[in-house]
């Protein structure tokens, strides 16, 4: 049937023919088949039809109800007739258009004609540009007219609209130039996100022909993109920020005379101007008073700041590396110089947020724009930086009145980012900074051991960060530093920030000495063994330094323990010696110690025992081979007295005072830890102890605070982050999105909530060291070790457990019963994946309907990802019984309450549920519930009203499609049949859906597998039906669509080699390589390297001829780089 549309026009009587179902795709694939043949074809073919051609595509604009793919296609095939066939009919076209558009029919059933309408007017104005006439004005005054009272869709579709006919006509549409703007700035602030993301799109293209915006209006422009920032998600913050920094970039590039009497802001303007963005939210700027900028006043939104921060960075790069290289000193000194305003470091938490925003736009400019010479030359400047803070600390230090102090707690932020940036910097250097490192007159390495005896523990920790940094990169660096390290410690014993400053510097060095290549000499561990221990026995010499002492002790101890067995095994003895005197040796020792000492004694002896438990840990993670079952017993006895310490410790502290509430946190952080690493089955006599102190810990028993684990997305499964958004973890801009994330504490790491991390590695992917604040880490870990221990609990012990966690909420209420929810769904998902990988079972009918109560409670829950997760235990649970009956009863709940249900969030919770079942048990598991699932899935993925329910379903019906494998078979034709239904009708504004289509879509793939290369007329139809499905997603703006299209051509290409058009996919391919889209970035080059495998001459025929007609293209292009 797909053959009969492949005709110059429309094959009326066919389609008349066809059932309404099928009309949409025919005259789509029609469109299709115009849109490629009207380029090639002859003049006079189409001047024989071109009036026929006409009359059909406006009517199918204004009678046929087109979805968006159809409607730009239409624009497109209009708009490619009048130039290369004759232009008589394009007034009437034109005026057609409009006229649809001055229609005051607000009907839904009349929407699609008028969206239609409005698409085709940009698409004919983009491509046809000036030889429309002066029939702008006209359009532009009933699309604005219209534009009041608009539904979000038309408003959206508006803003494409005038941003291609200000792209087509030019500065000869300048006369209408101001009344855009005006409707744009409305649309900049709008409630619904795709319509602020158009309008910036449009006011982007304006900038290039209209110098008002970049001079008289440029603060009015930036104060519109700051509101834009508020309450905006990633997308709206990436478009707004483009814009901004396009427009800030444009000031410095233009000429006077393209601006004429106007005048241009200076560079200094232009970066004060976006300061006023980050530090107060873009309240007008060269206006307030200096007073209001220093009294600080209410925070700015982190949204905004981040949309700031991508501005600058966007900025800089449209000025491109030669331009940076000039104003380096300048850009450097303005970037640092925002973290150390009072605005962006109002609490803790702010200032490791602002912290974050400053280092990576300072990443994102000196690491990916600057050649060798060029970083060699910041490293200098930073080091410029980091001298003159510390000679104006000095200064401030000695006349240390209150103002003074101020300044320096400042000047700290600004040493950590500086100092950050500077360790990047030489670490990617390599071996190339020896010069720098050298070079006496700049004192590179002399300013880094100088930070060490700041007053600041964060300065201090981030200048032994950027010495690891040195010593990783040029491993010669690494003795001399440890020596000179030494050789301080040992003269400044008595100055606590110089124990804590150099200890921190010489357990960073050891962090670094396994990295590089030929490690330490032996003796150096020896050394630095002696002397912590020495701190260890000095420290109640003189109580001024024995919290230093205590804590630099412990941590260079644990700093040793990562030089592995050959210099740890020597020094064990003594290692164990000193872990069995830190702690009580008897009942009646602990008892006898609550009565003595004070609340001084008493934090130096809870700082002593983590710094104990976790060089413990250290030990356990780096010298496994040490760890036999005597030395593992030898452990067992600290590690059991401070288990029973902890369980008494409440009346200590309200004894003592509130404030060693840190530091017994930080003891049962350790211990968590240390557990974690030993076997679960030695410490079996204290499950009793340990678990109530897990359970309290999660549960949030003793906790004001509702703090939330940090673990419960990396719990669900990755292939979730389409319905949790999670996919934002695979950004570029990772780094300072995280903060915006809603988990507890989320992207709020900063080194001085763990020294530890001094010596640890890193995780993967990161750049700095981010342990996450104490309060969430300790409930993190305490989550791990419960899922370690569950499995070896007894059932009634595990009941009672789950009961309890019923209890807890029941008991609590709103945001801190949301809160207790996410941890004990983190932790028994990590309980039931432990039970599922030693395939043990997770108990009686008794604690399967305990287990399953609470999941079925957190099925409805308003929030997803708690939703999410109690999916993922259903599905895990199911796995773990591993009894049909189980999974039958399950099945058949969810069934009866999506029949009945109508709140989107049962319907969304259950419909996962089923997914997750049949992710977990396989098709052969659930193969008797797979025709009531699919069919309850298909019938939620339709209901238009509900496009959360739709992303739900069809995610849901994406897993029962993988894992169904040729059950599923029967399912495909249906499957297809939605999803081509869905992507021709629904909104381009619903990227989660058109995302989860694809996911299916990719799972049809893989059910059919290599039949796909077969004739049949079912497989034919299949077959044109995914690569129709593949186009409309090609041609979404969406790069998460456009990926998910690209992931179904490469599977395509697998089964079917022959049916995929190489000459049109690898252009495309080569294109997303240079897109600002990382997960976009990464399906292009995997698709790649796929089609090189098997066809390569091809890919590298197309591909140098895309490069060709880039670079001609790119040659004549006005408007800067991306």
């Amino acid at each position: 049937m797909m053959e009969l549309s492949h005709s110059l026009t429309l094959n009326e009587e066919v389609l008349a023919q066809l059932p309404e179902v099928k009309r949409p795709v025919f005259v789509f694939e029609w469109l299709r088949f115009l849109d490629k043949v009207l380029v090639a074809a002859q003049k006079s073919d189409i001047k024989q039809c071109q009036k026929q051609l006409v009359e059909q595509l406006v009517r199918q604009m204004r009678e046929g109800s087109p979805g968006p793919p159809t409607r730009r296609m239409l624009g497109r095939c209009l708009a490619t007739l009048f130039s290369v066939g004759d232009t008589f009919l394009l007034f009437d076209a034109v005026n057609q258009c409009n006229d649809i558009l001055r229609n005051r029919d607000d009907s839904p059933s009349y929407l699609p004609a008028r969206l239609a309408a409005i698409t085709s007017t940009g698409t004919m104005y983009e491509k046809l540009g000036r030889m429309m006439g002066r029939s702008y004005e006209d359009t532009v005054h009933i699309l604005l007219k219209s534009l009041r009272n608009a539904e979000s869709q038309s408003r959206c579709e508006t803003m494409h609209t005038m941003e291609k006919m200000v792209a087509g006509m030019g500065a000869a549409a300048s006369p209408v130039h101001k009344d855009i703007f005006k409707a744009v700035r409305h649309c900049m602030t709008d409630r619904v996100l795709a319509v602020r993301c158009a309008a910036a799109k449009c006011l982007l293209e304006m900038v290039w022909h209209a110098p008002f915006l970049y001079t008289s209006d440029l603060e009015t422009v930036a104060s519109i993109c700051f509101r834009a920032f508020e309450g905006s998600n990633y997308e709206v913050r990436c478009t707004v920020a483009m814009l901004l920094g396009t427009v800030v970039a444009i000031t410095q590039q233009a000429s006077q005379a393209q601006v004429g009497k106007n005048r241009l802001a200076s560079l200094e303007e232009v970066l004060n101007l976006l300061a006023s963005g980050f530090l107060r939210g873009g309240i007008g700027f060269l206006k307030g008073s200096a007073g209001e900028m220093i009294k600080g006043g209410s925070s700015v939104s982190r949204e905004i700041r981040v949309g700031v921060t991508h501005a600058y960075v966007v900025l800089f790069q449209r000025l491109g590396g030669l331009w940076l290289e000039r104003h380096l000193p300048v850009v450097l000194s303005h970037l640092l110089e925002l973290v150390g305003h009072p605005r962006a470091v109002q609490t803790h938490v702010d200032a490791v947020y602002s912290r974050k925003c400053v280092s990576f736009a300072l990443r994102s400019v000196l690491g990916k724009m600057l050649g060798d010479k060029a970083q060699a030359a910041a490293c200098k400047d930073l080091v410029q930086v980091i001298v003159k803070h510390l000679n104006s600390d000095a200064v401030l230090d000695s006349n240390s009145g209150k103002d003074g102090q101020q300044e320096v707690a400042l000047s700290q932020h600004i040493l950590v980012c500086a100092l950050q940036e500077l360790g990047c910097l030489i670490e990617t250097l390599g071996t190339t900074a020896v010069s720098t490192l050298s070079d006496s007159s700049i004192g590179l390495v002399e300013t880094v051991v100088s930070v060490l005896i700041h007053t600041s523990p964060a300065a201090r920790l981030a200048a032994a960060w950027c010495l690891r940094c040195i010593a990783t990169a040029v491993p010669a660096q690494l003795t001399p530093l440890l020596d000179r390290c030494l050789d301080q410690l040992e003269s400044l014993k008595s100055s606590p920030d110089a124990i804590a400053g150099y200890s921190a510097a010489l357990a960073a060095l050891l962090g670094a000495a396994r990295h590089t290549p030929l490690g330490l000499p032996h003796n150096k561990g020896k050394m630095i063994f002696n002397l912590a221990e020495d701190l260890l026995r000095s420290a109640s010499q003189n109580s001024r330094l024995s919290l230093q002492r205590t804590q630099a002790g412990w941590l260079m101890m644990g700093a040793v323990m990562t030089l592995g067995p050959p210099v740890v095994r020597s020094l064990l003895p003594r290692m164990l010696l000193l872990w069995k005197n830190c702690f009580p040796r008897s009942t009646k020792e602990l008892e006898s110690e609550k009565v003595r000492g004070d609340a001084f004694t008493w934090q130096v002896t809870l700082e002593g025992r983590s710094g104990a438990l976790s060089s413990m840990a250290s030990f356990l993670r780096h010298c496994k081979e040490l760890a036999s079952d005597d030395i593992v017993r030898r452990i067992l006895s600290p590690v059991e007295s401070a288990l029973l310490m902890l369980s008494g410790i409440g009346p200590t502290i309200k004894s003592y005072g509130q404030h060693l509430k840190a530091s017994a946190a930080m003891v049962r952080l350790r211990l968590y830890e240390t557990m974690s690493l030993l076997p679960a089955q030695s410490y079996e006599s204290s499950y009793n102890n340990l678990l109530r102190l897990l359970v309290a810990e999660f549960t949030l028993t003793e906790n004001q605070a509702n703090t939330t684990t940090s673990l419960l997305r990396s719990l669900c499964h990755s292939d979730d982050s389409v319905i949790l958004g999670s996919w934002l973890q695979e950004t570029d801009h990772k780094a300072i999105e995280d903060q915006l994330q809603p988990n507890s504490a989320s992207g709020s790491g900063a080194l001085e909530h763990d020294t530890t991390a001094l010596y640890r590695s890193l995780n993967k992917g990161d750049a700095l060291p981010g342990p996450l604040p104490l309060g969430v880490a300790v409930i993190d870990m305490s989550v791990v070790l419960y899922g370690l221990v569950f499995p070896h609990v007894a059932f009634k012990h595990r009941l009672q457990m789950l009961d309890h966690f019923s209890e807890c909420v029941r008991h609590s209420k709103a945001t801190r019963q949301e809160a207790v929810q996410i941890n004990i769904f983190t932790a028994l998902l990590s309980a039931l994946k432990a039970l599922a990988e030693a395939k043990t079972s997770l108990g009686g009918e008794d604690v399967r309907k305990a287990a399953v109560g609470l999941i079925h409670g957190a099925l409805s829950h308003p929030n997803p990802i708690l939703r999410c997760a109690a999916g993922e235990a259903l599905g895990r649970m199911a796995q773990v019984v591993g009894d049909g009956r189980f999974v039958a009863e399950m099945a058949q709940d969810s069934f009866d309450r999506l029949k009945t249900a109508r709140d989107a969030v049962s319907r969304t919770g259950h419909s996962l549920a089923l997914g997750c079942l049949h992710r977990y048990v396989g098709g052969m598991g659930s193969g008797q519930h797979l025709n009531t699932s699919v069919s309850i899935l298909l019938a939620l993925a339709q209901d238009m009203n509900a496009p959360v329910v739709q992303v739900w379903a069809l995610h849901a019906l994406g897993l029962i499609a993988d894992s169904g494998g040729p059950m599923f078979r029967s399912y495909v034709e249906p499957t297809l049949s939605l999803a081509l239904k869905l992507l021709l009708s629904m909104p381009p504004t619903h990227v989660d859906v058109h995302q989860c289509i694809g996911k299916c879509l990719s799972a049809v793939i893989t059910t059919i597998g290599p039949e796909l290369q077969g004739n049949t007329n079912s497989i034919s139809t299949a077959r044109s039906s995914l690569l129709v499905a593949c186009s409309i997603m090609q041609d979404h703006g969406d790069a998460l669509v456009q990926t998910e299209a690209i992931s179904c051509l490469q599977q395509l290409h697998m089964f079917a080699p022959r049916h995929v058009n190489l000459s049109s996919l690898v252009p495309v391919l080569c294109s997303a390589l240079n897109c600002p889209h990382l997960l976009l970035r990464r399906a292009a080059v995997a698709c790649l390297r796929q089609l090189s495998q098997r066809e390569a001459r091809e890919v590298c025929e197309h591909a140098s001829s895309w490069a060709k007609e880039n670079a001609a293209l790119n040659g004549g292009a006005g408007k800067g780089g991306s």
